[in-house]
């Protein structure tokens, strides 16, 4: 049995740990039980179930669209292929920000229902009472500042943050807030390198995932889909690193199997139904 199979299982512990040994953190997004199974099986920490299944599943420009009752699907697929890793469910627009109330319904349907161990929330200082009623009720929580894109319209665009001071002194405090709220981790998204790397260092117990913030951060999140080349091949922002280009070895294999189903090559006698 390899050393990933005889793993423990990640809890929000575990990543609070990590931290405070200088362990890396990797983390990917997954939307159904079978990737699920396979990140799970090489040792992913953290599966996220990411609101980026409203781009990269359901074609969506934007994150948006996608609400509950769909992500909640999608967490339960995921929960039904995981072992080890933990996993984290991003609540999606208007989930949330309405009231504390519905955050807490919410939140609680993605551990109730869709098998999360914890949510993950977009915003600063902002949301700052409702993450604390959150965790009050027993839901923990993952922080996300920098670029949110579900304030996309208001920032106007992939825009890189910190880089005036007022941003770098709202980004800094947010951290340090989410942090005395007791964000167990949070993700630092499209944030200049330098205050990326200052807010990790400042941070005592909550650990920083970045996306486009640098190598400095406690751990680092992709989009399963970008790292395997399945996606708008107009989308390639600096921070992506391709692991594999799937769309053309997927491609050939649906070329191969038309070609076979017209000539008659498929199905052959072994492969029919009910032969010996």
């Amino acid at each position: 049995m390899s050393v990933v199979n005889k793993r423990k299982k990640v809890t929000v512990q575990t990543i609070r740990r990590m931290k405070s040994q200088g362990n890396k953190i990797a983390v990917l997004t997954a939307y159904d039980h079978y990737m699920a199974g396979l990140l799970d099986q090489v040792g992913i920490d953290i599966l996220l179930v990411g609101d980026s299944a409203s781009n990269v599943i359901h074609g969506f420009q934007t994150t948006l669209p996608i609400g509950m009752d769909i992500m909640v699907s999608h967490t339960a697929a995921v929960a039904r292929g995981n072992d080890k890793a933990l996993i984290v469910a991003d609540m999606p627009f208007m989930s949330y920000q309405p009231s504390i109330e519905t955050a807490i319904l919410n939140a609680g349907r993605f551990l109730a229902e869709g098998g999360a161990e914890s949510v993950k929330i977009e915003g600063g200082t902002e949301m700052v009472p409702t993450i604390k009623r959150l965790i009050e009720c027993g839901i923990p929580v993952m922080g996300h500042i920098g670029l949110t894109p579900q304030s996309i319209n208001r920032i106007g665009g992939p825009k890189v943050q910190g880089r005036g001071k007022e941003s770098r002194a709202y980004l800094m405090e947010s951290a340090l807030a989410l942090e005395e709220a007791g964000c167990f981790s949070m993700v630092l998204e499209l944030m200049d390198t330098e205050v990326a790397s200052e807010i990790t260092a400042a941070l005592k117990t909550t650990a920083t995932i970045g996306i486009g913030a640098g190598p400095n951060c406690d751990g680092q999140v992709l989009v399963i889909n970008d790292i395997l080349g399945l996606r708008d091949p107009g989308f390639k922002p600096k921070f992506l690193r391709e692991y594999a280009d799937l769309p053309p070895i997927i491609s050939d294999a649906a070329r191969r199997f038309i070609e076979d189903v017209r000539s008659g090559d498929y199905p052959n006698d072994d492969e029919s139904f009910g032969t010996n």
